[in-house]
């Protein structure tokens, strides 16, 4: 790959880590406003209609049938099961510690990886791979689960369900729609995966309040606009132009920046514990990413 290319994928990297870390304090907030499922079908209807417009802008054609199968799948993973089961977790579980769990996604997505598309992970992989996993855990506490109460670890667990089916998403998408353009394939899984939303949202949450004000637009327009409908058409190119154990290892950053959001923000603390975490987080990015340039 170019220098030219590899700076752009990074750049990209740092973007949508940023925005994603950021929208974990919104998702979290949103909550005063409206049920979690209810957020969740108005940020991913205003995602996919944004690419949809732009799809139609751009006169971008249908994707061909055979394709269609694999965008509902996709859709119904990754938009609908991973945000259902992080948006009633998020009414549990603190939002910095809910984006540490999510992103547990690169452990299972590498092993993936290695199953289902045949890459391999070299011994610096690896290292930085342990060394972002060991940086999680202790960002949350090695007893995370000691003495809580159940409905946090109920809603930890549901966290890591999410993650493992992120995981799962991204090696679909690499074996079966790789070969459609990002935007055509961000567009239509959002899309799908908002009508599995939206019926979550109006069975569960049907006669639910929603308070609509200037706090609560921004939060729709901020998280579906640029956390999904931006940040999921960038990442659905960076997986298609790097290998998975790399991408994913970078996500490891949104924790990062979601804890740091968090602390300013939400008044969470920032503890020697987030502290040493994130620090071996860095490092094991910095040495996986080393590591593919070298090779």
């Amino acid at each position: 790959m170019k220098q030219g290319n590899k700076l752009i994928i990074y750049m990209l990297m740092l973007i949508i880590t940023l925005l994603w870390g950021y929208a974990w304090v919104l998702m979290k907030d949103a909550l005063t406003y409206m049920g979690p499922f209810t957020f969740s079908a108005f940020r991913f209807g205003t995602g996919a209609a944004t690419l949809l417009l732009v799809v139609w802008i751009m006169k971008i054609a249908l994707p061909p049938k055979r394709y269609w199968k694999h965008l509902v799948v996709i859709g119904l993973l990754q938009t609908s099961t991973v945000f259902l089961l992080v948006m009633y977790a998020l009414e549990f579980v603190d939002a910095g510690q809910s984006s540490v769990l999510l992103y547990s996604m690169p452990m299972w997505s590498s092993l993936l990886a290695v199953q289902f598309l045949g890459e391999k992970i070299t011994p610096a992989k690896m290292t930085g791979l342990l060394m972002g996993i060991v940086g999680l855990f202790t960002i949350v506490g090695w007893d995370m689960w000691v003495g809580q109460p159940l409905e946090v670890i109920v809603g930890q667990l549901l966290i890591i369900i999410a993650a493992i089916a992120w995981a799962i998403s991204n090696t679909y998408y690499r074996r079966t729609v790789s070969g459609l353009s990002q935007l055509q394939v961000s567009a239509w899984q959002m899309f799908f995966g908002t009508i599995g939303i939206t019926l979550a949202a109006l069975v569960m949450e049907g006669g639910d309040t929603i308070i609509f004000n200037a706090t609560s637009i921004y939060y729709i327009l901020f998280t579906g606009v640029l956390a999904s409908a931006l940040c999921f058409t960038a990442w659905f190119f960076i997986i298609s132009k790097i290998d998975m154990v790399t991408a994913t290892i970078s996500t490891l950053l949104v924790p990062i920046f979601g804890l740091t959001f968090s602390s300013v923000l939400l008044g969470e603390e920032m503890t020697v514990g987030v502290l040493t975490g994130s620090a071996l987080i860095i490092g094991g990015i910095v040495i996986a990413t080393i590591s593919k340039n070298r090779n």
